[in-house]
C-alpha cells in the first residue's frame, strides 16, 4: 500500500472502541491507537501531580515535563509510558477515566496530544479511536466509524470489565459515572464528542463482540476494494 490507510473510531465510553479496534487493526496489519490512554496517562500524571482534573493553569504548567510515549510489544499491542515507566495497567481506573475526560478538554492539552497522534497516521496505516478523530484528528480518514450503544449497556460492559479486575463498585455507581462522562464529554468546549457528518454509524447494542468486530472489518474491507487483510 502506497499511502497510509487511516480509519477514524470515535463514540462514547464503552461502546467497545478499543476492543474492536484493536482487533480489526490486526486483521489487516495496521497500527492500533488508542488516544484514550494516551490521555489517560497524561491523566495519571496530573493525578499523581496532586492536581485537580479541571485545574486548566495547574494543568499548563505541567505540561512541559511531562513526558509520554506509546510502544507496541510483539503482538501490536499498544503499551503507555509516563517517563520510563510503563503505566498500562495503572491507567485503567474510574478515577484515571474521570481525570482524562476533564484533561482532555482543555486546549493546551489538545495542543500537545495532537501532533503525536497525527504524525503516527503519516507514518503508518492506522486505527485510530478517540472521541474526535474523525471530527478533528483525522478530518481527512479514509474510513470514519462511529461506534455507540445504550448508556445502560456500556456500563454493563463497563463493570462486568472492573469486577474481573477485582473492583468492588456496583453496577449503579458505573452507570451514574457513564452518564456522567457522556455529558461531560458530549458538553465540553475543546473538542466535543459528536459524529462526523460522514461517519457510518455502528450500534453495538445487540450485537457480540464477534458481530461488532465483523461489522468494521466488512467496512474497512470494502474501503480497501475487498481485500480482507491478512
Amino acid at each position: 500500500m502506497e499511502k497510509p490507510f487511516s480509519v477514524a473510531i470515535d463514540g462514547p465510553s464503552g461502546a467497545g472502541k478499543s476492543t474492536i479496534a484493536r482487533a480489526a487493526a490486526r486483521r489487516f496489519g495496521f497500527i492500533y491507537v488508542d488516544t484514550g490512554a494516551i490521555y489517560r496517562t497524561l491523566g495519571l500524571a496530573v493525578r499523581r501531580a496532586g492536581l485537580g482534573e479541571h485545574d486548566e493553569r495547574g494543568v499548563s504548567e505541567l505540561l512541559p515535563s511531562v513526558r509520554i510515549s506509546l510502544r507496541y510489544d510483539g503482538e501490536g499491542g499498544q503499551r503507555m509510558y509516563l517517563g520510563d515507566e510503563d503505566v498500562s495497567g495503572s491507567i485503567r481506573t474510574q478515577e484515571i477515566a474521570m481525570y482524562a475526560s476533564g484533561v482532555s478538554a482543555m486546549p493546551a492539552v489538545r495542543a500537545k496530544l495532537l501532533e503525536m497522534q497525527r504524525s503516527l497516521a503519516r507514518e503508518h496505516s492506522v486505527v485510530m479511536d478517540g472521541r474526535d478523530i474523525a471530527t478533528v484528528v483525522l478530518p481527512d480518514a479514509d474510513l470514519k466509524v462511529f461506534l455507540t450503544a445504550s448508556p445502560e449497556k456500556r456500563a454493563e460492559r463497563r463493570y462486568a470489565e472492573l469486577r474481573g479486575r477485582g473492583s468492588e463498585e456496583s453496577y449503579e455507581q458505573v452507570l451514574r459515572e457513564t452518564l456522567r462522562r457522556d455529558g461531560q464529554d458530549e458538553s465540553r468546549a475543546a473538542a466535543p464528542l459528536r459524529r462526523a457528518e460522514d461517519a457510518v454509524v455502528v450500534d453495538t447494542s445487540e450485537l457480540t463482540l464477534e458481530e461488532s468486530i465483523e461489522a468494521v472489518c466488512s467496512l474497512i474491507a470494502g474501503r480497501l476494494g475487498g481485500d480482507g487483510g491478512e
